[in-house]
């Protein structure tokens, strides 16, 4: 577990004064919990909750190298985006895509560093319908190109016939059930960690919530192998393994695009398979994705009201 910081320490944390840090707690902005009636702070989450909220980043001296054949992309991974980049390779064989598997938040920070020409990410944003504008508005200096990858189906990954009878978060805190989590950063973590806070449950009643791995079949394996009973995951890894799976919600997962690389030709070849009937025969492969809006360049405002605009390679 974590350091737990008290009232003072976090308000010397933050060089601010206490009378700060409970208008923050009233205000539900500052993570905390109430233990025998005192405020205690995770301090990873803390740590979280200043990286989220950090809005004046400096710009980066050196500027991302060249394509020169090589497409970087980084942040949230998925099944079938390695598909997709491995496509990418065999179609244009004078290109190379690589992943880095850094997690939504910190594939917008590779972005904002200039160090990938593509971040992938699938933060839900406080309204609880649209995803990444706020983040992106929040963390880049400029604003980027977005385009839909794929939706997803988010849930909760169980061993096979669910021997736990789980129905919903609720049922995780049950005796002697563990579970396996995502690190901080990834878009599956900070649903879970909504899902637990509508449950009104803390990471703290869990067995497992600090047991981290990095990638949705990570998840997946630690169940299968019997190391945990359950996790947060995406159901084509379930579908994949032989496990069961309770949804939550569709997710969208999205490319984000400098502007000034976006008519790039490699990003624009990569865009390309999105359109691919290769591509379409992978999705379809598995349980749990929807390519109706893959490929197309997602708005503001026009999302609210579901007009998409394709994108055009």
């Amino acid at each position: 577990m974590s350091k737990l910081l008290s009232t003072k320490e976090v308000a010397n944390y933050l060089n601010v004064n206490e009378k700060m840090v409970y208008a923050l707690i009233a205000e539900k902005k500052l993570p905390a919990s109430k233990v025998t009636g005192k405020w205690l702070f995770p301090s990873h989450l803390v740590d979280q909750w200043i990286e989220t909220n950090t809005i004046n980043f400096p710009e980066r001296p050196s500027k991302l190298p060249p394509f020169d054949g090589l497409l970087v992309i980084a942040g949230s991974n998925d099944p079938l985006l390695d598909q997709a980049i491995e496509l990418f390779n065999s179609i244009y064989p004078e290109n190379m895509a690589v992943f880095g598997n850094l997690g939504s938040m910190g594939g917008i920070g590779a972005l904002r560093q200039k160090m990938c020409h593509i971040a992938t990410s699938h933060l839900l944003q406080n309204n609880s319908s649209e995803y990444n504008f706020e983040y992106a508005r929040q963390m880049l200096n400029a604003e980027p190109v977005l385009v839909n990858f794929c939706n997803r189906q988010q849930g909760l990954i169980v061993a096979k016939k669910n021997p736990h009878r789980i129905k919903d978060v609720k049922d995780l805190a049950q005796p002697g059930l563990r579970i396996v989590n995502r690190k901080l950063g990834a878009g599956t973590r900070q649903l879970f960690d909504q899902e637990l806070k509508t449950a009104d449950l803390k990471g703290s009643q869990l067995n497992g919530y600090h047991h981290e791995v990095s990638r949705h079949i990570d998840i997946g394996l630690t169940i299968l192998n019997a190391k945990a009973d359950a996790g947060p995951g995406i159901q084509p890894v379930a579908k994949q393994l032989g496990l069961d799976f309770i949804p939550w919600r569709w997710e969208r997962y999205d490319l984000l695009i400098p502007k000034e690389h976006f008519f790039n030709q490699p990003i624009q070849n990569f865009l390309a398979i999105l359109h691919e009937s290769r591509f379409n025969k992978m999705a379809g492969r598995y349980s749990g994705y929807d390519i109706s809006m893959s490929g197309k360049m997602l708005f503001a405002n026009a999302a609210e009201s579901e007009t998409q605009q394709p994108v055009q390679a």
